[in-house]
């Protein structure tokens, strides 16, 4: 008579001692009931981590997607050797670098303070039409002013240039800003 091993626990021994004794019997019982939920536990343990190597493989993958999904955004007027760019577009998310309203022929600002302003936003205008956005999608924006006598004159063509509500802003007084400009503006916007 041939005996059948599963996980070390002998059937041949188990049947010949229900015949045999009773004690026997209950103490082969209690083994083989052990060596179940031995197993049982084994079983769990590599179904549980086989599991997380498949979650962690996927999560590995899926993180060369997300990078894929950031892209850089810039201007053609963009001079070459700034070492930054206009904005990066992260998901829905588009991050726009400090603008100041420069004239893209002299590298100055304009005599005319309300010209500086109508080039900074016409900047960021065009930096969001790049990625496919608007001024209305604008989530916050933060003011850089070297005046903040100049706040007024700023909020005025602001206003000019949203249809919906307007974005969460801080209107920061500097001290002074690259190039000799009045104004710098970075802010986030949110595709809807």
């Amino acid at each position: 008579m041939s005996t059948y091993i599963f996980a070390g626990f002998h059937y041949r021994r188990f049947f010949l001692a229900l015949a045999w004794s009773p004690v026997y019997t209950r103490r082969l019982i209690s083994i083989f009931f052990q060596e179940f939920s031995m197993n049982r536990r084994v079983w769990i343990l590599f179904a549980v981590l086989g599991l997380s190597a498949i979650f962690t493989v996927r999560g590995a993958f899926s993180q060369g997607e997300a990078q894929s999904k950031r892209r850089a955004i810039n201007l053609p007027e963009k001079p070459v050797q700034a070492p930054f760019s206009n904005a990066i577009l992260a998901g829905d998310t588009l991050y726009l670098a400090g603008n100041i309203g420069l004239d893209p022929k002299t590298g100055k600002p304009p005599e005319k303070i309300e010209d500086e302003i109508k080039l900074l936003f016409d900047g960021y205008k065009a930096t969001l039409s790049a990625a496919g956005m608007t001024m209305d999608d604008l989530v916050y924006v933060q003011v850089y002013c070297t005046d903040l006598a100049y706040y007024d004159k700023f909020n005025a063509a602001y206003r000019t240039y949203f249809s919906k509500d307007f974005p969460a802003r801080a209107f920061i007084g500097a001290g002074s800003l690259l190039r000799g400009g009045h104004f710098e503006m970075q802010a986030i916007a949110v595709r809807h």
